[in-house]
Protein backbone atom coordinates (compact mmCIF):
# COMPACT_ATOMS: atom_id res chain seq x y z
CA UNK A 1 0.00 0.00 0.00
CA UNK A 2 1.41 3.39 -0.98
CA UNK A 3 1.26 6.41 1.30
CA UNK A 4 -1.27 8.06 -1.00
CA UNK A 5 -3.85 5.23 -0.89
CA UNK A 6 -5.36 6.06 2.54
CA UNK A 7 -5.74 9.69 1.43
CA UNK A 8 -7.45 8.59 -1.79
CA UNK A 9 -9.86 6.39 0.17
CA UNK A 10 -10.59 9.33 2.46
CA UNK A 11 -11.29 11.48 -0.59
CA UNK A 12 -13.62 8.84 -2.07
CA UNK A 13 -15.54 8.61 1.22
CA UNK A 14 -15.92 12.39 1.32
CA UNK A 15 -17.09 12.40 -2.31
CA UNK A 16 -19.74 9.75 -1.56
CA UNK A 17 -20.85 11.65 1.56
CA UNK A 18 -21.10 14.89 -0.42
CA UNK A 19 -23.16 13.15 -3.09
CA UNK A 20 -25.54 11.70 -0.48
CA UNK A 21 -25.91 15.04 1.32
CA UNK A 22 -26.55 16.79 -2.00
CA UNK A 23 -29.56 14.52 -2.50
CA UNK A 24 -30.81 15.44 1.00
CA UNK A 25 -30.51 19.17 0.17
CA UNK A 26 -32.32 18.62 -3.14
CA UNK A 27 -35.19 16.82 -1.44
CA UNK A 28 -35.50 19.51 1.21
CA UNK A 29 -35.52 22.15 -1.53
CA UNK A 30 -38.39 20.28 -3.18
CA UNK A 31 -40.24 20.34 0.15
CA UNK A 32 -39.69 24.10 0.31
CA UNK A 33 -41.33 24.43 -3.12
CA UNK A 34 -44.15 21.93 -2.53
CA UNK A 35 -45.07 23.37 0.88
CA UNK A 36 -45.07 26.96 -0.39
CA UNK A 37 -42.32 27.94 2.05
CA UNK A 38 -40.01 29.62 -0.46
CA UNK A 39 -40.96 33.11 0.75
CA UNK A 40 -40.38 32.22 4.41
CA UNK A 41 -37.40 34.59 4.58
CA UNK A 42 -38.96 37.27 2.41
CA UNK A 43 -37.00 38.51 -0.60
CA UNK A 44 -33.73 38.64 1.36
CA UNK A 45 -30.68 36.53 0.52
CA UNK A 46 -28.44 35.20 1.97
CA UNK A 47 -29.80 36.58 5.26
CA UNK A 48 -33.25 35.45 6.33
CA UNK A 49 -35.61 38.41 6.49
CA UNK A 50 -32.54 40.63 6.53
CA UNK A 51 -31.42 39.30 9.93
CA UNK A 52 -28.50 37.14 11.00
CA UNK A 53 -30.65 35.53 13.72
CA UNK A 54 -34.24 35.76 12.46
CA UNK A 55 -37.26 35.05 14.61
CA UNK A 56 -38.54 31.53 14.10
CA UNK A 57 -42.19 32.55 14.30
CA UNK A 58 -43.58 30.62 11.32
CA UNK A 59 -43.29 27.15 9.85
CA UNK A 60 -42.47 28.60 6.44
CA UNK A 61 -39.52 30.53 7.84
CA UNK A 62 -38.18 27.48 9.66
CA UNK A 63 -38.43 25.37 6.51
CA UNK A 64 -36.74 27.98 4.30
CA UNK A 65 -34.03 28.78 6.85
CA UNK A 66 -33.27 25.07 7.28
CA UNK A 67 -32.82 24.77 3.53
CA UNK A 68 -30.40 27.68 3.49
CA UNK A 69 -28.39 26.28 6.37
CA UNK A 70 -28.12 22.82 4.79
CA UNK A 71 -27.20 24.42 1.46
CA UNK A 72 -24.45 26.37 3.23
CA UNK A 73 -23.16 23.18 4.84
CA UNK A 74 -23.13 21.53 1.41
CA UNK A 75 -21.08 24.43 0.09
CA UNK A 76 -18.47 23.82 2.81
CA UNK A 77 -18.37 20.11 1.97
CA UNK A 78 -17.87 20.84 -1.72
CA UNK A 79 -15.09 23.33 -0.92
CA UNK A 80 -13.38 20.70 1.26
CA UNK A 81 -13.79 18.14 -1.53
CA UNK A 82 -12.16 20.42 -4.11
CA UNK A 83 -9.30 21.29 -1.74
CA UNK A 84 -8.64 17.64 -0.91
CA UNK A 85 -8.77 16.72 -4.62
CA UNK A 86 -5.98 19.18 -5.42
CA UNK A 87 -3.95 17.94 -2.47
CA UNK A 88 -4.44 14.24 -3.22
CA UNK A 89 -4.25 13.84 -6.99
CA UNK A 90 -1.56 14.93 -9.45
CA UNK A 91 -1.94 17.71 -11.98
CA UNK A 92 -4.26 16.73 -14.83
CA UNK A 93 -6.09 14.00 -12.87
CA UNK A 94 -9.81 13.70 -13.66
CA UNK A 95 -10.74 13.88 -9.95
CA UNK A 96 -9.32 17.39 -9.84
CA UNK A 97 -11.30 18.51 -12.88
CA UNK A 98 -14.59 17.07 -11.71
CA UNK A 99 -14.19 18.32 -8.13
CA UNK A 100 -13.55 21.80 -9.53
CA UNK A 101 -16.62 21.46 -11.79
CA UNK A 102 -18.64 20.45 -8.74
CA UNK A 103 -17.54 23.63 -7.00
CA UNK A 104 -18.54 25.83 -9.94
CA UNK A 105 -21.93 24.14 -10.31
CA UNK A 106 -22.57 24.48 -6.57
CA UNK A 107 -21.98 28.23 -6.87
CA UNK A 108 -24.36 28.39 -9.85
CA UNK A 109 -26.93 26.41 -7.85
CA UNK A 110 -26.70 28.93 -5.02
CA UNK A 111 -27.07 31.86 -7.43
CA UNK A 112 -30.14 30.27 -9.02
CA UNK A 113 -31.66 29.77 -5.57
CA UNK A 114 -30.84 33.36 -4.70
CA UNK A 115 -32.47 34.56 -7.91
CA UNK A 116 -35.65 32.69 -7.12
CA UNK A 117 -35.83 34.46 -3.76
CA UNK A 118 -34.74 37.96 -4.80
CA UNK A 119 -37.05 38.03 -7.84
CA UNK A 120 -39.84 36.46 -5.76
CA UNK A 121 -40.22 33.38 -7.99
CA UNK A 122 -41.21 31.33 -4.96
CA UNK A 123 -44.19 30.18 -2.86
CA UNK A 124 -47.29 30.43 -5.08
CA UNK A 125 -46.00 32.93 -7.62
CA UNK A 126 -47.66 32.00 -10.91
CA UNK A 127 -45.53 33.87 -13.46
CA UNK A 128 -44.22 32.17 -16.60
CA UNK A 129 -40.72 33.26 -15.63
CA UNK A 130 -40.84 30.92 -12.68
CA UNK A 131 -41.20 27.93 -14.99
CA UNK A 132 -37.96 28.94 -16.74
CA UNK A 133 -36.23 29.40 -13.40
CA UNK A 134 -37.38 25.95 -12.30
CA UNK A 135 -36.16 24.33 -15.53
CA UNK A 136 -32.76 26.03 -15.24
CA UNK A 137 -32.52 25.02 -11.58
CA UNK A 138 -33.32 21.40 -12.48
CA UNK A 139 -30.74 21.25 -15.29
CA UNK A 140 -28.02 22.65 -13.03
CA UNK A 141 -28.98 20.18 -10.28
CA UNK A 142 -28.59 17.28 -12.71
CA UNK A 143 -25.23 18.63 -13.86
CA UNK A 144 -24.13 18.99 -10.23
CA UNK A 145 -25.02 15.37 -9.49
CA UNK A 146 -23.28 14.33 -12.72
CA UNK A 147 -20.09 16.13 -11.69
CA UNK A 148 -20.17 14.53 -8.24
CA UNK A 149 -20.63 11.06 -9.72
CA UNK A 150 -17.72 11.68 -12.10
CA UNK A 151 -15.63 12.82 -9.13
CA UNK A 152 -16.40 9.59 -7.27
CA UNK A 153 -15.67 7.50 -10.35
CA UNK A 154 -12.38 9.25 -11.08
CA UNK A 155 -11.25 8.72 -7.49
CA UNK A 156 -12.22 5.05 -7.25
CA UNK A 157 -11.76 3.82 -10.82
CA UNK A 158 -9.19 5.94 -12.56
CA UNK A 159 -9.98 4.64 -16.05
CA UNK A 160 -10.84 7.23 -18.68
CA UNK A 161 -14.31 6.75 -20.19
CA UNK A 162 -14.33 6.51 -23.98
CA UNK A 163 -17.65 7.29 -25.62
CA UNK A 164 -16.83 5.90 -29.08
CA UNK A 165 -18.65 2.56 -28.72
CA UNK A 166 -22.26 1.97 -29.68
CA UNK A 167 -23.29 0.93 -26.18
CA UNK A 168 -21.63 3.95 -24.57
CA UNK A 169 -23.40 6.25 -27.01
CA UNK A 170 -26.74 4.67 -26.16
CA UNK A 171 -25.98 5.26 -22.46
CA UNK A 172 -25.14 8.92 -23.17
CA UNK A 173 -28.39 9.30 -25.14
CA UNK A 174 -30.27 7.90 -22.16
CA UNK A 175 -28.82 10.62 -19.92
CA UNK A 176 -30.06 13.29 -22.33
CA UNK A 177 -33.53 11.69 -22.39
CA UNK A 178 -33.67 11.51 -18.59
CA UNK A 179 -32.80 15.21 -18.42
CA UNK A 180 -35.78 16.01 -20.66
CA UNK A 181 -38.03 13.86 -18.48
CA UNK A 182 -36.75 15.72 -15.42
CA UNK A 183 -37.49 19.14 -16.92
CA UNK A 184 -41.02 18.11 -17.83
CA UNK A 185 -41.42 16.79 -14.29
CA UNK A 186 -40.33 20.14 -12.84
CA UNK A 187 -43.01 21.90 -14.88
CA UNK A 188 -45.63 19.35 -13.79
CA UNK A 189 -44.63 19.71 -10.14
CA UNK A 190 -44.89 23.50 -10.36
CA UNK A 191 -48.39 23.20 -11.81
CA UNK A 192 -49.39 20.88 -8.96
CA UNK A 193 -48.01 23.33 -6.40
CA UNK A 194 -49.86 26.32 -7.86
CA UNK A 195 -53.20 24.52 -8.28
CA UNK A 196 -53.32 22.15 -5.31
CA UNK A 197 -51.33 24.25 -2.85
CA UNK A 198 -51.86 27.81 -4.04
CA UNK A 199 -55.47 27.44 -5.14
CA UNK A 200 -54.91 29.02 -8.57
CA UNK A 201 -57.67 28.38 -11.08
CA UNK A 202 -56.36 27.22 -14.49
CA UNK A 203 -59.55 28.59 -16.08
CA UNK A 204 -58.86 32.17 -14.98
CA UNK A 205 -55.06 32.25 -14.83
CA UNK A 206 -53.55 31.74 -18.30
CA UNK A 207 -50.06 30.92 -16.97
CA UNK A 208 -51.39 28.23 -14.64
CA UNK A 209 -53.61 26.99 -17.45
CA UNK A 210 -50.55 26.60 -19.68
CA UNK A 211 -48.62 24.73 -16.98
CA UNK A 212 -51.54 22.40 -16.34
CA UNK A 213 -51.93 21.87 -20.09
CA UNK A 214 -48.25 20.91 -20.37
CA UNK A 215 -48.63 18.43 -17.54
CA UNK A 216 -49.87 15.68 -19.89
CA UNK A 217 -46.46 15.54 -21.58
CA UNK A 218 -44.61 14.46 -18.45
CA UNK A 219 -46.11 10.95 -18.21
CA UNK A 220 -45.61 10.52 -21.97
CA UNK A 221 -41.95 11.53 -21.70
CA UNK A 222 -41.56 9.42 -18.55
CA UNK A 223 -42.86 6.25 -20.19
CA UNK A 224 -40.71 6.86 -23.28
CA UNK A 225 -37.67 7.53 -21.10
CA UNK A 226 -38.30 4.40 -19.05
CA UNK A 227 -38.62 2.32 -22.23
CA UNK A 228 -35.32 3.71 -23.50
CA UNK A 229 -33.72 3.06 -20.12
CA UNK A 230 -34.89 -0.56 -20.06
CA UNK A 231 -33.56 -1.07 -23.59
CA UNK A 232 -30.16 0.48 -22.82
CA UNK A 233 -29.87 -1.53 -19.60
CA UNK A 234 -30.69 -4.74 -21.49
CA UNK A 235 -28.12 -3.89 -24.17
CA UNK A 236 -25.39 -3.23 -21.58
CA UNK A 237 -26.10 -6.46 -19.71
CA UNK A 238 -25.69 -8.43 -22.93
CA UNK A 239 -22.72 -6.47 -24.30
CA UNK A 240 -20.73 -6.38 -21.05
CA UNK A 241 -21.96 -9.26 -18.86
CA UNK A 242 -20.50 -9.85 -15.40
CA UNK A 243 -19.19 -6.29 -15.16
CA UNK A 244 -19.92 -3.37 -12.85
CA UNK A 245 -21.82 -1.74 -15.72
CA UNK A 246 -24.08 -4.81 -16.03
CA UNK A 247 -24.80 -4.78 -12.28
CA UNK A 248 -25.68 -1.09 -12.47
CA UNK A 249 -27.91 -1.82 -15.49
CA UNK A 250 -29.86 -4.34 -13.40
CA UNK A 251 -30.23 -1.76 -10.61
CA UNK A 252 -31.43 0.84 -13.10
CA UNK A 253 -34.02 -1.58 -14.47
CA UNK A 254 -35.47 -2.11 -10.99
CA UNK A 255 -35.50 1.64 -10.25
CA UNK A 256 -37.29 2.45 -13.51
CA UNK A 257 -40.05 -0.05 -12.76
CA UNK A 258 -40.39 1.32 -9.24
CA UNK A 259 -40.58 4.86 -10.60
CA UNK A 260 -43.40 3.97 -12.98
CA UNK A 261 -45.39 2.63 -10.03
CA UNK A 262 -44.56 5.71 -7.94
CA UNK A 263 -45.62 8.01 -10.76
CA UNK A 264 -48.99 6.31 -11.15
CA UNK A 265 -49.52 6.45 -7.39
CA UNK A 266 -48.58 10.13 -7.31
CA UNK A 267 -51.22 10.94 -9.93
CA UNK A 268 -53.85 8.78 -8.26
CA UNK A 269 -53.31 10.50 -4.90
CA UNK A 270 -53.33 13.99 -6.51
CA UNK A 271 -49.65 14.61 -5.79
CA UNK A 272 -49.47 15.01 -2.00
CA UNK A 273 -46.26 16.64 -0.79
CA UNK A 274 -44.81 13.45 0.72
CA UNK A 275 -45.41 11.57 -2.52
CA UNK A 276 -43.71 14.30 -4.54
CA UNK A 277 -40.64 13.89 -2.31
CA UNK A 278 -40.64 10.11 -2.82
CA UNK A 279 -41.00 10.64 -6.57
CA UNK A 280 -38.02 13.00 -6.59
CA UNK A 281 -35.93 10.66 -4.43
CA UNK A 282 -36.38 7.82 -6.93
CA UNK A 283 -35.69 10.27 -9.78
CA UNK A 284 -32.37 11.27 -8.20
CA UNK A 285 -31.49 7.61 -7.63
CA UNK A 286 -32.23 6.82 -11.28
CA UNK A 287 -30.07 9.71 -12.46
CA UNK A 288 -27.12 8.77 -10.22
CA UNK A 289 -27.25 5.09 -11.20
CA UNK A 290 -27.70 5.98 -14.89
CA UNK A 291 -24.64 8.27 -14.80
CA UNK A 292 -22.56 5.61 -13.03
CA UNK A 293 -23.76 3.00 -15.52
CA UNK A 294 -22.93 5.21 -18.51
CA UNK A 295 -19.46 6.08 -17.20
CA UNK A 296 -18.67 2.48 -16.30
CA UNK A 297 -19.90 1.33 -19.71
CA UNK A 298 -17.61 3.83 -21.44
CA UNK A 299 -14.68 2.94 -19.17
CA UNK A 300 -15.07 -0.82 -19.60
CA UNK A 301 -16.04 -0.73 -23.26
Amino acid sequence: MTAAEPTRRRFARLAWATLAFTVVVILWGAYVRASGSGAGCGDHWPLCDGQVLPRLDSAERIVELTHRLTSGLLGLMVAALALLAFRTFPRGHAARRWAAATGVLTIVEALLGAGLVVFEQVAYNASIGRAYWMAAHLVNTLLLLYALVRTVHAAENGRTPRWNTGTARWAAALLAALAVVGMSGAVAALGDTLVLGGGHDPETNPVVGTLVGLRIYHPIFAVAGAALGLFVAWRIRHAQPRTTAAALASTLTALLLVQLAVGVTNVALLAPVWMQIVHLLVTDAIWIVAVLMAVETAAEG
